[in-house]
């Protein structure tokens, strides 16, 4: 597992350049539940999970958590990838190798470790790697899951983000918070509740 490395002026001056790269590329931002997140950043610290379709995806996590709704962001990313652009260490990233469940482990017990304060925030894409938005069912890995039920002080946001392109207009960027997730009795509960959530604000 590779851990966090967190510099705040690398994360202020990068998250501002990844916000002026997303108004430069999209003609409208639609955001939808802004206020489960503020909410719940106020209350303790936030477990994210969310779709994932687009190599766009981290970036606009980055600029949701920096100059949106800002907090003390990390994200878990597949190692491989963290390695190949390892600045994303230095913005909170930490990496994970899917082939080992020892490592697996390793990066659930970190995940937990972050947990641990109002304003907190870990933002995880349970498929895992980028699937096609449209995909369905929606495969959600048990990281997640393991997170959460070892994170109860931590509420879990479903988050959903979609990309339309169309053939003349600049593209729209469309983000949608749900509400928190009730408490589930187990990991594989947990994991399809959260996968059904964040298909609600899909759809």
């Amino acid at each position: 597992m590779i851990p966090a490395a967190k510099r705040r002026w690398f994360t202020r001056w990068f998250g501002a350049q990844a916000h002026a790269r997303l108004r430069a590329t999209f003609g409208t931002l639609h955001l939808a539940g802004r206020e489960h997140l503020q909410q719940a950043l106020r209350r303790g610290p936030v477990l994210v999970v969310s779709n994932h379709s687009s190599w766009w995806d981290p970036i606009v996590a980055l600029v949701l958590s920096t100059r949106i709704v800002p907090s003390d962001a990390h994200a878990l990313m597949e190692a491989a990838n963290l390695r190949r652009r390892p600045f994303f260490a230095l913005v909170g990233a930490f990496g994970v190798d899917r082939g080992s469940r020892r490592d697996g482990a390793r990066a659930v017990r970190h995940a937990v470790s972050l947990l641990d304060r109002p304003g907190r925030l870990v933002w995880i894409f349970p498929q895992g790697e980028e699937r096609p938005l449209h995909e369905r069912p929606l495969v959600f890995h048990p990281g997640a899951a393991r997170v959460a039920e070892r994170a109860p002080a931590a509420t879990v946001l479903p988050v959903a983000l979609a990309y339309a392109f169309g053939a003349r207009e600049a593209p729209e960027l469309l983000v949608s918070i749900g509400a928190p997730l009730p408490a589930e009795g187990s990991a594989a509960r947990a994991r399809d509740a959260q996968a059904a959530a964040v298909l609600a604000e899909l759809e």
